[in-house]
């Protein structure tokens, strides 16, 4: 939890100071090299739910970034939950049976 509150910490002062998108990214990896992916969109939720940050710019910039690592392929390589390979195969198979747009 201490790791999801630095990375919490440093994307709302990233925000703060008008980062948005990869450069926000890089903020955030800078000041906490160990995050992961998997981490920053946790904590992009983590703001995202939080009662006290009402500023509707630094929500949609988190928001923004959240959307755009959470489609990213590598947050489920990130190896972190056990299971991973199972749901990679159940979301694709799912793809799969998805009619295709004309």
């Amino acid at each position: 939890m201490k790791e999801k509150k630095r990375v919490y910490e440093a994307l709302v002062d990233g925000a703060m100071e008008g980062l948005t998108d990869e450069a926000l990214y890089d903020f955030v990896k800078t000041r906490c090299p160990k995050a992961t992916s998997r981490k920053i969109v946790r904590a992009s939720l983590l703001a995202l739910t939080d009662p006290h940050l009402r500023d509707r710019n630094i929500l949609d910039v988190i928001y923004a970034l959240a959307i755009k690592h959470r489609l990213d392929d590598g947050v489920l390589d990130d190896g972190e939950d056990e299971g991973t390979d199972e749901q990679t195969q159940s979301s694709q198979a799912a793809n799969q049976n998805m009619p295709q747009p004309s």
